[in-house]
């Protein structure tokens, strides 16, 4: 997952891709919760990040070791998703790879990074495409490795109201900071190359704008994973090269088939 095996997790077997044998192993220890600290702390080979809730995580490179600090009685797969995230994106920067606050589809024989604001409906269209068929590499992180995404869990996981409304996800309760539902995705390839990118936003029409030059590169900053500077600005610049559409759609649940068609046209077109 994310581009690593995990060890520690025993029970959250069906939310993990299989993983290639060059992926390295990060093992993942329990402890405590503790007293989150005021920052998050970032150094060369050691880190403390929070999770969401009161959670935080401590991390070590050399060891490649985890320590999560939640509540005991955690379950595996609420470790995997969505307590894993922030420790993905710090371990990844280590190693070299970009990262992006995102979820991603794959359609013509790629993957397309689905970026957006928290609050712009990221998991609801990722489930919409996944109910529909359309296979789903991650709900919200983006691990690039090279050319290539490295699959996320296999789940993406709704608010009450998109879960109603799609008619869809298993109630979890509260995990983390907020109550969620979870659909689970099937399996998928570990790695796909990356064809581009999609951008969310609202508004009062469906609308689909390719978006060119230096308006590729300002759509990707914001979401960048760790905020700590590219791996490698020149392979950063690569990416904000790649084809990027901007898709604005109205609140509305009824609109989401056309919009999966005319994206979908649009990405294969």
């Amino acid at each position: 997952m994310y581009g690593f095996a995990l060890s520690g997790l025993p029970d959250a077997g069906s939310l993990l891709v299989d993983a290639p044998g060059n992926w390295p192993t990060l093992r993942i220890e329990r402890d405590a919760p503790g007293r989150r600290p005021a920052v998050e702390r970032v150094s060369r080979d050691h880190a403390t990040v929070w999770l969401t809730g009161d959670g935080f995580a401590e991390l070590d490179r050399a060891r490649m070791l985890a320590r999560v600090r939640v509540p005991s009685g955690t379950a595996d797969a609420a470790i995997v998703h969505p307590f894993m995230a922030p420790v993905a994106l710090i371990m990844a920067w280590w190693l070299g790879r970009d990262t992006f606050h995102g979820g991603a589809i794959v359609a013509d024989g790629g993957v397309w990074g689905v970026l957006g604001e928290k609050t712009a409906g990221k998991s609801t269209l990722l489930a919409s495409f996944a109910l529909a068929g359309v296979p789903v590499m991650s709900d919200d992180v983006l691990v690039i490795d090279g050319d290539g995404v490295l699959a996320g869990p296999r789940s993406v996981d709704l608010r009450g109201d998109a879960a109603r409304r799609l008619g869809a996800g298993e109630p979890l309760g509260q995990v983390g900071a907020r109550e969620r539902w979870r659909l689970a995705l099937p399996e998928i390839a570990a790695r796909l190359p990356l064809r581009g990118w999609i951008t969310l936003a609202w508004g009062r029409d469906l609308a689909i704008e390719p978006l060119r030059g230096q308006a590729r590169l300002a759509e990707l900053l914001p979401h960048q994973g760790v905020r700590l500077g590219a791996s490698d600005p020149a392979a950063f610049l690569r990416l904000s090269a790649l084809p990027h559409l901007r898709l604005t759609r109205p609140r509305d649940f009824g609109a989401l088939p056309e919009l999966r068609e005319r994206l979908l046209e649009s990405i294969s077109g």
